[in-house]
């Protein structure tokens, strides 16, 4: 009885209560993810976040990637910033512990039948933190890979949000 109850008390309507069905906009079946642009001096960044936004649309929404002749939707972004921060540094060497790792986007996600905004945003960041020092030696790929996927969620979320 308590899985009808819960079953029931979703509801169709978001400003009547929970609902059930998906947060995606249902218009779109598919979106092109081109690589994103790169204005900063960190090579192979944009690989990395598109790669990562790519398999989160995948796994997390119900659009299929394909190119952008065939889509109509597409993501652009251009990756803006990339800033190294030091958080602490060892009391021993003065060697750097800890860093962290900012990088700010803007993004655009596009209906290609009529050139509107889906879902921007600018100046859009996440930050992650990496250990260079030992014993974890950390190479700051480990904080670039972690930023890349903690940004592709929060895209991935933007385009759930607002539509």
């Amino acid at each position: 009885s308590t899985i009808w109850f819960t079953l029931f008390s979703c509801a169709s309507n978001p400003t009547t209560g929970y609902s059930s069905s998906s947060l995606y906009a249902k218009q779109y079946k598919s979106v092109a993810i081109p690589i994103f642009q790169n204005n900063t001096m960190n090579r192979n960044l944009e690989f990395m976040l598109t790669d990562a936004v790519v398999k989160e649309v995948q796994t997390r929404t119900p659009y299929q990637i394909i190119g952008e002749q065939y889509a109509d939707s597409i993501l652009i972004g251009t990756i803006k910033s990339v800033d190294l921060n030091v958080l602490s540094n060892s009391r021993t060497t003065a060697l750097v512990n800890e860093m962290l790792i900012k990088v700010v986007i803007d993004f655009e996600w596009q209906n290609l039948q009529t050139g509107r905004r889906i879902v921007g945003r600018d100046n859009f960041s996440s930050s992650a933190l990496f250990i260079p020092s030992q014993p974890s030696s950390e190479p700051i790929e480990m904080g670039q890979f972690a930023v890349t996927q903690q940004l592709a969620s929060d895209i991935v979320d933007q385009m759930q949000a607002t539509w």
